[in-house]
């Protein structure tokens, strides 16, 4: 699969709104379902003007929807896959840590002399065949 250099810029724009913290979090509010800024902001603990940002970047990008309904504008998610992305970073950054952990035990066991046992050896050889 090849990108271009205006689609590459496209995925690389859609990444810089998930790369923030505040937003990432105003999204776990939203996965429940739809809800208002005031709702949002009990959920999250950010303040009003905050996640009024959050949501009016993550609107403009398309990530969630704005629905009036009275005084009060609801927002929901437009883009489910995200939680489906977030999951995939989250398995592949435990990974990592995993052989950043074994790796660790095999410094501190070449420290003290010690072998690598089977068990270790076999955490290693599985974490490559996933990555």
């Amino acid at each position: 699969m090849t990108f271009n250099s205006s689609a590459l810029t496209q995925v690389a724009d859609y990444f810089k709104v998930l790369s923030e913290l505040s937003r990432l979090q105003v999204l776990c509010s939203l996965k429940s379902g739809s809800k208002n800024v005031t709702e949002i902001m009990e959920e999250t603990g950010l303040g009003q003007a905050n996640v009024s940002k959050h949501l009016k970047i993550l609107a403009q990008s398309g990530i969630v929807s704005r629905t009036p309904q009275g005084v009060s504008v609801y927002y929901e998610i437009v883009e489910p896959f995200i939680f489906d992305l977030c999951e995939l970073v989250s398995d592949r950054l435990s990974i990592r840590l995993q052989e950043q952990s074994q790796q660790l035990k095999q410094l501190e066991g070449l420290r003290r002399n010690e072998p690598i046992s089977a068990s270790q050896k076999n955490i290693k050889v599985k974490a490559k065949n996933y990555a």
